[in-house]
């Protein structure tokens, strides 16, 4: 390249070349070119571009005016181009020559010039900017003021867009380019913004051996000068507004990082408040982006604070934000995008305002009149629009609490196409379900804290307020709605939806109201206390004499009087009899026509016992006074409503907590009464009825129902049917399922498993109760114990296909099908959760619905008789100090597990954790080493058949494979991860950790060493992850960075693929190799490149920008290098606020596949 500012002259070569260009750009934009014609051309100009002269034709190109638009248009690109990829090659010359052409560029824009030629002459300055200011390039700011004194808008406009950039690229941290000196280009963007006497107010001590800047003004107080000249008429000109939306752009850029105190100095706020009186939408939408930004800082001085905020709280502000927010509003039936955009960004900003007073209330002076301020809070809260968030004012608690009433109902219950304008604006918002669930989740949370706080602070008033709206609603709940009828029961019905909102209110009121009885000391207040509690013991009593037919609304209102009686009302002895006896007394009526109905039901009765169950826990001593008369009505209650083996002993599980938790009761009576429970329980378990049934596969299959499953499934040849959810049950096969019901229910496990857990749940061990738990169990889990460990072994020994000898050979392919569990998972599962469980319900008297009850009864066995071990581990060294116990529980347990789907074998590895982690270090020796050997040698076996299966279907995978299958088949990485936890320490007494006993026993640290081994494939793991890394890893982020689709993920990108080069470029050439076989990559630069992340390995942030300035050609085009013309969606704006309510780790559903772009000159790089 010439690198004299006197090349400018055009020669005849250079008049050829540029014609040559011409000609060359005309036919790839002339749509009757051929293709091979076009081709030849589009090689030229790619080929051209790498020329050294190229920036030098560029500039010709450019700055010919009797060219065409397209061909000036490549001619920058021709510059920009140079000043990416060759700016660090260039002598002083060179650089010098590149940026005057751009410098004459600049000067030479005029008003009729297209703005993407700016935009594009824009992007050259800044390139340069970023990597010459304040290095070699000292007059850049004076620069700019020049083109900013010339009349013409256009450069106005320029030099608006550049510090724009700037501002966005440099101090937002958005650019990589400028990352690697972002310490001197932020000191420089700082000065040149700043007004002069701001800057040495702040910083007096500042250096200034090195000056950019030009002028004392600041481009801060030119920009606003700039505005007050674009609006100084009453009716302005379409320049006007298009130059005032463009220095109100700029300056919004600005605030994030800019000194308060130097947008005090320029009045900022009394600037945008008269743009806001303006009636232009995209003028009020730049200036409300400005007070959104200001008022999303986190820190301001206090005397900045009452300059800069205070002033949206003033009855004048307020008029005008009320006027335009009440414009604003749009029809949910007919959307205007440019006012509904408007509309959310007042609200949002009026949230950060609210916010900055909640959290700066010492800043607030006698003379802030906030009245007007909050009800317009709170009228822009009471929307339809569903977000918003107002600090807590005495003053407006009644609106406050009325609204979080209304808006606690339940949208995602409403259908989609519901008339409800938060419905429609809702889906006007939000796109996929999971973002829905999220928001709506954080904003039911949202308004029961602002319940629970305002009654914490104004109990008696605000309960007041909130149980007279309840009155009202419970009065006329069903008014509107057709009457209740069990035959066409809906879950989603209105009433209970209203009820919902309604109960969740007053949880969350009572909620506020424990909090203040717990504080409360003052002896003036108990007189308080006395009335209030009265007032909520009436409420209640009336909650309990409501009667109503939904089995939802039953439970809720079961759900709200216990909170009652757990919460402020607790040391309420009568209360607490009223609710546990409607507890116990309250049922619907069955209807077996209605399958949704008779399902509601079973789940009410479930819920009660629950709660009985919760109830007598919490108040044993209220209870045993009592005994007799509730173990009379218990008994009732079973024979009447009790109708199996399972609903008996929860019942009777009510009765054996109120004995055993207690405190004033005899001991011996107590023990008697106890044991007498137990007694008919165990004598099930030491039965030669039930052993001999578990001695054999056949016995233990006709012992749970499934004796006829094979038989069933051969008769019918069900491997030959291909969809089993279409396939109805015969009469037969509708008696097996009832059969697995019953069989079920009238084992001892279930029961079991209920009486261990109330007596070992929430029971502190020391205390009386753990220690009457283990005189109580110490004798019985003996008889227990041999059975259970057959159910176990037998249940495991079920998912074996070769014990399903019945079935043909042909046949065993269907075992896995009857034995994988269905179940919804997040982003892979299609359709919502309540989908998934509708289906399945939907299938229960098909095929599959059949293979679901076998699953269901055989994960029965399995998982109660795991549960039934942990509880008996509790018992700590009554369990673990049977010596019989280890080996004959490690055979049990581990024998079959590899049958064991890798979901399965994950449940049973979470069971044996606790176990493990309970053992006491004097057990260790002979407990531990059958367990951990078995565990870890079934995890071995497990992992190396699974990477086996994984390996064949991967090599006979077809494209019509189902992905979403095998995405919920977990991978033996992931189903092995539950082991990591295993060898932790929970017996702090213990001299010596788990660790070091696994390390010093050998026995034990071979297979857990064997299974890390071969855990990860291939055998040498760490050479082949390195190298797998290093090469397919690599190339993939690289040809992501190169994906238009993937703009936004570059920084992640950059930062993975410096990782890599950090990790493994010391042991392994393969990187740098990598990145060498990528076109125009030289040695040096690669080189230089990886030397530099090296010195920035604690620096990810430059790490970033080394990678993506390496990458500079290969990268997806940005907005700015398309000259920023891409527009987004208005009306799907995204605010900091909903990014906020819609960021959790919620559930997330399935995406759409969707397919990228052709690849193959990418995949080239890496041939």
């Amino acid at each position: 390249m010439n690198g004299s500012l006197s090349a400018n002259k055009e020669s005849p070569e250079s008049n050829v070349t540029n014609a040559h260009i011409s000609q060359a750009l005309n036919i790839v934009h002339n749509p009757r070119s051929s293709a091979e014609l076009r081709q030849n051309a589009s090689k030229y100009l790619e080929d051209f571009s790498h020329e050294d002269e190229a920036p030098y034709h560029g500039y010709l190109l450019a700055s010919n005016k009797e060219q065409p638009a397209i061909i000036r248009h490549f001619g920058l690109s021709l510059l920009g181009n140079a000043v990416r990829h060759q700016w660090e090659a260039y002598s002083s010359e060179q650089r010098d020559a590149v940026r005057g052409w751009v410098i004459t560029l600049a000067q030479g824009v005029e008003e009729d010039d297209p703005v993407y030629l700016s935009n594009k002459v824009a992007q050259a300055w800044i390139e340069i900017t970023k990597r010459s200011w304040a290095i070699d390039w000292m007059d850049m700011d004076e620069l700019l003021v020049r083109l900013w004194s010339d009349s013409a808008a256009a450069r106005s406009v320029l030099v608006l867009t550049i510090l724009e950039t700037l501002s966005e690229d440099i101090l937002a941290g958005k650019d990589t380019t400028s990352g690697t000196r972002s310490n001197d280009l932020n000191r420089a963007c700082v000065e040149i913004f700043t007004p002069a006497p701001v800057l040495i107010e702040h910083f007096p001590a500042r250096e200034t051996s090195i000056n950019v800047r030009y002028g004392e003004e600041g481009w801060l107080s030119r920009i606003t000068e700039f505005l007050d000249w674009c609006l100084r008429e009453e009716q302005t000109t379409k320049e006007q507004r298009n130059c005032a939306i463009i220095a109100l752009s700029t300056l919004r850029s600005t605030v994030p990082w800019i000194i308060p105190g130097a947008l005090v100095a320029v009045h900022i706020f009394e600037r945008v408040r008269r743009c806001l009186a303006i009636p232009t939408v995209p003028i009020q939408l730049a200036a409300i982006d400005i007070l959104l930004t200001l008022y999303n800082r986190s820190r301001f001085p206090k005397e900045d604070f009452t300059s800069l905020v205070f002033p949206v709280y003033n009855r004048d502000t307020i008029d005008l934000l009320k006027r335009l927010y009440e414009w604003s509003t749009v029809d949910p039936a007919d959307i205007d995008s440019e006012k509904y955009l408007l509309l959310k960004k007042i609200s949002e900003m009026l949230f950060n305002a609210g916010v900055l007073l909640e959290e700066r209330p010492s800043f607030v002076t006698t003379s802030c009149d906030l009245t007007d301020f909050l009800t317009l809070l709170l009228n822009v809260v009471e929307s339809e629009k569903n977000y918003g968030r107002l600090p807590v004012v005495k003053a407006f608690y009644g609106p406050l609490l009325g609204l979080c009433s209304r808006r606690l109902i339940r949208y995602e219950a409403l259908p989609e196409d519901s008339a409800d304008p938060s419905i429609i604006y809702l889906n006007e918002d939000v796109d996929t379900m999971p973002e829905r669930h999220a928001f709506l989740g954080n904003y039911a949370r949202f308004c029961t804290q602002i319940v629970s706080t305002i009654v914490e602070q104004q109990p008696a008033d605000a309960l007041y307020h909130i149980l007279g709206q309840a009155d009202q609603m419970l009065s006329h709940v069903y008014d509107g709605e057709a009457d209740f009828k069990s035959s066409n029961y809906s879950k989603r019905s209105i009433p209970v939806l209203k009820i919902e909102a309604q109960f969740s209110v007053i949880e969350a009121a009572l909620k506020g109201c424990t909090r203040w009885l717990s504080r409360s000391t003052k002896s003036q207040e108990e007189i308080e206390k006395d009335v209030l509690t009265s007032s909520l013991q009436a409420w209640c009593e009336r909650l309990l004499a409501l009667r109503f037919e939904d089995p939802l609304i039953i439970e809720r209102i079961i759900q709200l009087a216990v909170v009652f009686a757990t919460g402020p009302l607790k040391h309420n002895a009568q209360l607490t009899f009223k609710v546990f006896d409607y507890v116990l007394s309250t049922r619907c009526p069955e209807n077996s026509m209605s399958g949704a109905y008779s399902e509601a039901v079973k789940d009410l009765e479930s819920f009660r016992l629950h709660q009985l169950q919760r109830l007598a826990m919490r108040f044993p001593d209220y209870f045993i006074h009592v005994f007799d008369e509730i173990e009379r009505r218990i008994s009732e209650v079973t024979q009447t409503m009790a109708t199996d083996e399972q609903m008996r002993m929860r019942y009777s599980s009510i009765l054996f907590i109120i004995t055993h938790r207690a405190t004033h009761v005899d001991p011996k009576p107590r023990e008697r009464k106890l044991e007498q429970f137990l007694h008919s329980l165990v004598s099930q378990w030491d039965n030669d009825l039930l052993s001999n049934s578990l001695s054999s596969f056949n016995g233990f299959c006709h012992l749970i129902g499934l004796g006829n499953v094979q038989q069933y499934a051969r008769d019918r040849a069900i491997h030959r049917i291909q969809e089993w959810s279409e396939q109805p049950l015969d009469d037969e096969g509708k008696a097996l399922q009832t059969h697995m019901h019953n069989a079920l229910d009238d084992l001892p496990l279930r029961a079991t498993k209920t009486i261990l857990s109330v007596s070992m749940e929430r029971v502190e061990p020391g205390s009386r109760a753990y220690d009457m738990a283990c005189a109580l169990w110490q004798k019985n889990i003996a008889l227990i114990l041999p059975n259970l460990l057959r159910f176990i072994a037998q249940a495991h020994a079920f998912h074996d296909p070769a014990n399903w000898k019945e079935l043909p050979p042909e046949m065993h392919t269907i075992v896995r099908r009857f034995l994988t569990d269905r179940f919804w998972q997040v982003g892979i599962s299609s359709g919502s959760r309540d989908e998934f469980y509708a289906k399945v319900g939907e299938t229960k008297a098909t095929l599959e619905g059949l293979a679901s009850s076998v699953r269901a009864t055989i994960r029965a066995v399995r998982e109660t008789g795991y549960r039934i071990l942990y509880y008996m581990s509790l018992l700590r060294e009554h369990f673990y100090s049977f010596e019989e116990l280890p080996e004959p529980l490690a055979r049990t347990l581990f024998t079959d597990a590899c049958a064991l789907s890798t979901h399965q074998m994950s449940v049973l590895v979470e069971m044996i954790r606790p176990i493990i982690d309970g053992c006491p270090a004097k057990s260790r020796a002979h407990f531990l080493p059958p367990m951990l050997i078995g565990l870890f040698e079934q995890l071995d076996h497990k992992a190396s058949a699974e990477w086996d299966r994984i390996t064949a279907r991967t090599q006979s995978a077809s494209g019509d494979d189902n992905l979403s299958d095998e995405m919920r088949d977990e991978n033996p990485p992931n189903t092995h991860a539950t082991a990591n936890g295993l060898p932790t320490d929970h017996d702090h007494s213990s001299h010596s950790s788990m660790r070091d006993y696994i390390l010093s026993t050998p026995s034990v640290l071979k297979p857990v060493i064997l299974f890390c081994t071969h855990a990860l494939r291939p055998d040498d793991v760490a050479g082949e992850v390195r190298e797998f890394m290093s090469t397919e890893v690599l190339k993939a982020c690289i040809t992501s960075v190169h994906e238009q689709y993937f703009v936004d993920l570059q920084k992640d990108l950059a930062q993975l693929i410096g990782s890599i080069i950090l990790a493994y470029t010391p042991r392994t050439d393969t990187p740098r190799s990598v990145l060498l076989s990528l076109p125009s990559m030289t040695a040096e630069k690669v080189d230089g490149a990886i030397q530099q992340i090296y010195k920035a390995a604690n620096n990810q942030h430059e790490q970033r920008a080394l990678v993506l300035n390496l990458l500079e050609g290969l990268r997806g085009v940005s907005i700015s290098e398309q000259g920023k013309v891409a527009v987004a969606d208005p009306r799907k704006a995204r605010s900091a606020l909903q990014e906020k309510y819609m960021t959790t780790n919620m559930d997330m559903e399935a995406k759409e596949d969707r397919r990228s772009p052709d690849l193959e000159g990418v995949a080239d790089m890496f041939k």
